[in-house]
C-alpha cells in the first residue's frame, strides 16, 4: 500500500524527526511512501492532503505537525478548523487520514516526549483502517 505524508515546516527539525519515525512505522506496517510534501503550517495541510488523496495511487495519509500553545486563542481555533478540514477529506475520499499534528496548545517540554508516538501512531491509524 503507498502512503503520502504532509509535513508542516513550521516547526521543521522536530517535524523532520517525526517523518523519520513515519517512515520507520510505514516500513513495519508493510507500507511504502511515495510522496512527501512540507507546506508552511497546518493551516495548509488540508489543500496538499486534497491534492496528495486524488491520485490514485495513494492509499492513505498522514498529516504531521506541531500546534504549540500561544498567547491567543489561535493555536486551538486552528486545531479544530485542520482536524474537521482532516476528517471532511477522509470521508470525500473514502481514504485513512492519521492526524500527527501535537496540540493545540502544545507547550515546548510537550513535544519532544510526543514527536515519535504521534507519527507512529499516525501511521498505525491509516494502516489499521485498510487492513
Amino acid at each position: 500500500m503507498n502512503l503520502g505524508i504532509v509535513c508542516g515546516a513550521f516547526h521543521r527539525k522536530h517535524v523532520e524527526r517525526m517523518l523519520e519515525y513515519a517512515h520507520d512505522e510505514a516500513e513495519a506496517k508493510n507500507w511504502d511512501v511515495v510522496e512527501v510534501t512540507w507546506v508552511p503550517g497546518s493551516m495548509e495541510a488540508p489543500l496538499a492532503l486534497e491534492r496528495m488523496l486524488q491520485k490514485e495511487d495513494v492509499h492513505g495519509a498522514v498529516v504531521l505537525g506541531i500546534i504549540e500553545r500561544g498567547e491567543t486563542e489561535h493555536g486551538l481555533v486552528m486545531g479544530q478548523s485542520v482536524t474537521k478540514a482532516v476528517i471532511d477529506l477522509q470521508i470525500s475520499h473514502n481514504k485513512p487520514i492519521g492526524l500527527g499534528i501535537i496540540g493545540p496548545g502544545a507547550d515546548p517540554e510537550h513535544i519532544e516526549p510526543r514527536l515519535e508516538p504521534h507519527a507512529r501512531a499516525a501511521v498505525g491509524a491509516v494502516a489499521a483502517m485498510v487492513d
